[in-house]
């Protein structure tokens, strides 16, 4: 190619519409390509891998015996593995081992160096027991009893287990509802008694009939719990009825209490459909399940819950603030020095760091807002805060805050994209000002509108900094929404996707454990951001489709 005809192509734009090309093309590879590893990394955590038993030579020379997952092999400096008097530049091969019975030997995960091993095998009798303490069991099943008398031994055990364990998730399912509905709605009931009763002291209004009132009132409600904690009792005794019995690698008898044992499992011994159905039956779990063992194992509905809902109120909060501001600023303001100020003050909010608007959070909402209101309303819980505390409200205006000049800067851009004849032909057909701009210009904003609420839910829905001081918690002893009226709790605290995962990563006690469900849960909040976004994108394209006429 000569010179003149490389200027040409240079010209032409040619090369800039080739590299923008291949920069948006490594940008989708590099986003799919991390998707992937999240996904690899984050879903294979729930399939049934196999259980080895691993026999290993110590220091001394004796030959001791484990049970466990193989999670990774490593090759890695002699030194590093700890082989005593090993050349500095040789390299060894080793193993991380999940070998569970955390409350039999202290650690969950152990590293064995590759000479160490003398023999590894995968019995088809060894199992995994999930417990809702002290993580994985590994070990072979000897017997199940009943009070205390063995009722199957040998191969019947097998069966008998599988059954016994059914019944006993069925009876900790029944506690939990228990629990969680009617004691828990009882609960809720005494302590609006006792506020109730709190109101009248301090209002001077405490009159023998009206106390009389709530006493009986609270005597009825205390007859019931009563009858909740009996029927409780009987529960939980028969779910203290029944116990596995298992042999460890190492020769170790222990008894395990199936009211601890959330399933059993031998996955040397299961056929790739049996794999399958495990496999989805711990996706459901992880999805609609509460979490437990410091949020390492089980579910992460609560958060995925309380991230859903605070999103929601968000953009319910931020929409009729961002239009309100954006159509003042462009069809009533005086456009001058004080509105382009404005407008480069709000172009400049959206670079200020979340952190500071959740110290802003902290300070003005939860202390200086919540705090009146405690005072002015909910004098009767003091000094217990109701609204002075971090909670979904102060958390969902805090990220209001902080996504509001998203939305105003993507309406002014919708609104000055009106054409100037539909406003001047509403106006000529004799409807005001006010009514043009809520029945023409709005609509034909509303996609410009929904763009900016999408754009502020994907920011919002990851943001972890701010909500660490207004209302975000490890673990939400109940949900914001419910069946005790006023049914939405905007005070109380919930849990988050964002703060799950920082929670899980930096802060976990067990930090091989919770990798996988860093993973997992990082996958998980990609879907919710989607998901919500995809809804709100089609409501955006229903509304272009419909006003396209009016642009047109």
């Amino acid at each position: 190619m000569s010179g003149r005809s490389l200027r040409s192509w240079i010209a032409s734009g040619s090369p800039w519409v080739w590299l923008n090309a291949g920069a948006v093309a490594i940008s989708v590879v590099m986003v799919l390509g991390l998707l992937a590893l999240i996904a690899v990394r984050g879903l294979s955590h729930f399939w049934p891998h196999a259980v080895s038993a691993v026999e290993y030579r110590e220091s001394g020379g004796e030959i001791v015996s484990l049970a466990g997952e193989l999670v990774e092999w490593e090759t890695v400096s002699a030194v590093q593995a700890g082989v005593a008097g090993a050349d500095p530049g040789a390299s060894i091969r080793r193993v991380l081992i999940k070998t569970g019975n955390r409350d039999l030997g202290g650690l969950d995960f152990r590293w064995l160096s590759a000479p160490q091993i003398v023999g590894m095998s995968e019995p088809e009798n060894l199992l995994v027991a999930e417990r809702r303490e002290w993580g994985n069991f590994y070990g072979a099943l000897v017997a199940v009893r009943s009070e205390g008398a063995v009722v199957a031994a040998g191969e019947s055990a097998w069966p008998e287990l599988e059954r016994r364990l059914e019944h006993s998730n069925d009876l900790s399912e029944r506690i939990r509802e228990l629990k969680a509905g009617d004691i828990g709605s009882l609960n809720y009931r005494l302590e609006r008694l006792r506020l109730e009763r709190r109101t009248l002291e301090l209002d001077g209004a405490d009159t023998p009939a009206a106390l009389a009132e709530i006493e009986a009132a609270v005597e009825a409600l205390t007859a019931s719990y009563r009858e909740l904690e009996d029927e409780l009792a009987a529960l939980t005794r028969q779910l203290e009825r029944d116990a596995m019995v298992a042999l460890t690698a190492s020769g170790t008898e222990v008894e395990i209490p199936l009211s601890k044992v959330v399933r059993v499992y031998r996955p040397n011994a299961m056929g790739v459909f049996a794999k399958i159905g495990h496999y989805l039956e711990k996706l459901w779990e992880f999805v609609a399940d509460d979490p437990r063992e410091a949020n390492t194992e089980g579910g992460i509905f609560p958060a995925i819950y309380g991230t859903v809902l605070m999103v929601l109120l968000m953009s319910v909060m931020v929409t009729p603030l961002g239009v309100m501001a954006a159509v003042y600023l462009r069809e009533y303001a005086r456009q001058g020095l004080l509105v382009r100020a404005i407008r480069v003050a709000v172009n400049n909010l959206a670079g200020v760091p979340s952190i500071v608007y959740g110290v802003f959070g902290l300070g003005f909402f939860v202390y200086a807002v919540g705090g009146t209101i405690d005072e002015v309303f909910f004098a009767e819980a003091l000094p217990a805060p109701t609204f002075g505390t971090g909670g979904l409200m102060w958390a969902s205006l805090t990220l209001a805050l902080l996504t509001l000049p998203v939305v105003i800067v993507s309406t002014e851009e919708g609104l000055s994209r009106v054409p100037r004849a539909i406003r001047e032909g509403s106006l000529a057909l004799g409807a005001t000002r006010a009514e043009t701009l809520w029945r023409t210009v709005l609509p034909m904003a509303s996609p410009a509108i929904m763009t900016g609420v999408i754009l502020a839910v994907a920011r919002a829905a990851g943001e972890v900094a701010p909500l660490m001081l207004v209302g975000v918690v490890k673990l939400a002893p109940s949900l914001p929404l419910d069946l005790n009226y006023p049914f939405l709790h905007a005070e109380r605290k919930f849990m988050h996707l964002g703060f799950h995962i920082y929670d899980v990563g930096f802060q976990s006690p067990n930090v091989e454990a919770a990798r996988p469900l860093v993973y997992a849960t990082a996958l998980l909040l990609v879907v919710v951001i989607v998901l919500l976004n995809v809804v709100a994108i089609r409501i955006r394209n229903a509304l272009r489709e419909k006003y396209r006429v009016l642009e047109n």
